[in-house]
């Protein structure tokens, strides 16, 4: 695991910054949206990073400086994906192979301040009583915290035709925090989804895991067990964002209250994927380059070099 070292400069600026903002930045969740989940093999895609609370949420333009992993992984291997600069989308990839690739990005810190009721209402919102009882039980709970988070998101993309048994949704890749599908879900059409939660490479229990998809109001979510397990009945198929949030102390030393990290799975099942393997399906992502605004969750100052 690569260290996640904090660099001070900088720090205070982005702090005044969010609490001028006057809004929870990592109450926002964050995932990657490729402009088809479906490419052929050797066909180009685009890949978007998108951040909100609610769909379609804001494009994240590339910043170099903020990314610690970008690539497509598939049968081949490794390989990174492209983009230029301050650019939407942050990237374009090809996948030579068919097959099951996953689509990674991994960012460096980013850094907020929020005021007491502020985030015990974030804790809320995320699952995270376990760290909001911790702030009760140490008389900290009207009191202001600063957290730094990253961002641990992948795509699963099914590159032409899918072949009965094909393997590569349960590819573990290491990110901090990391959701691991344990069945393919362009096999399953929809239904029960068993996952996986995985923090520094072991089992996560007591997370809060959610799903939720840009046609549907209600959100299915479950709690990981002790093996860091949780099924999750998606009630149809579609675009479907899956995520989870972790909290932990923040490393001694530095000036910050708590770490964060933001996982997060987002696919998209054919309404006829079950009707055989040849169904494609294609997510279409409306935007122009030159029509976005940088998201202020997403340009807060990085606490060392990308």
């Amino acid at each position: 695991m690569r260290p996640r070292a904090l660099r001070a400069a900088g720090f205070a600026l982005a702090a005044l910054v969010t609490l001028a903002a006057g809004r929870p930045a990592a109450a926002h969740d964050f995932w990657i949206e490729p402009s088809t989940f479906r490419p052929a093999p050797g066909e180009r895609f685009s890949v978007r990073l998108r951040v909100g609370d609610a769909f379609p949420g804001e494009p994240v333009p590339r910043r170099p400086e903020r990314i610690e992993r970008f690539a497509l992984v598939g049968p081949a291997g490794e390989g990174e994906v492209p983009g230029l600069p301050e650019m939407d989308p942050a990237g374009l990839a090809v996948a030579a192979e068919p097959g099951l690739h996953l689509l990674v990005y991994d960012s460096n810190h980013a850094r907020l301040t929020l005021a007491g009721d502020k985030f015990e209402r974030h804790l809320a919102e995320q699952g995270l009583e376990r760290v909001s009882a911790l702030r009760k039980e140490r008389g900290q709970s009207a009191q202001a915290a600063t957290e730094i988070y990253s961002r641990c998101a992948k795509a699963l993309v099914q590159v032409g035709e899918r072949q009965p048994g094909q393997r590569g949704h349960e590819r573990v890749l290491g990110l901090p925090l990391e959701l691991v599908p344990e069945a393919d879900p362009y096999a399953l059409g929809g239904g029960p989804l068993p996952l996986r939660l995985l923090y520094q490479g072991k089992p996560l229990a007591g997370a809060l895991v959610e799903a939720r998809a840009p046609d549907r109001a209600e959100k299915v979510s479950g709690r990981t067990d002790t093996d860091g397990r949780v099924l999750l009945s998606l009630p149809g198929p579609g675009f479907w964002l899956v995520k989870a949030v972790h909290m932990v102390a923040a490393p001694a030393g530095g000036d910050a209250d708590w770490e964060s990290f933001w996982a997060s799975l987002t696919f998209a099942i054919s309404e006829r994927q079950s009707a055989g393997p040849t169904v494609r399906d294609e997510i279409q992502v409306i935007g122009r380059a030159s029509d976005l605004t940088p998201s202020p969750a997403e340009s807060a100052t990085p606490t060392r070099a990308g």
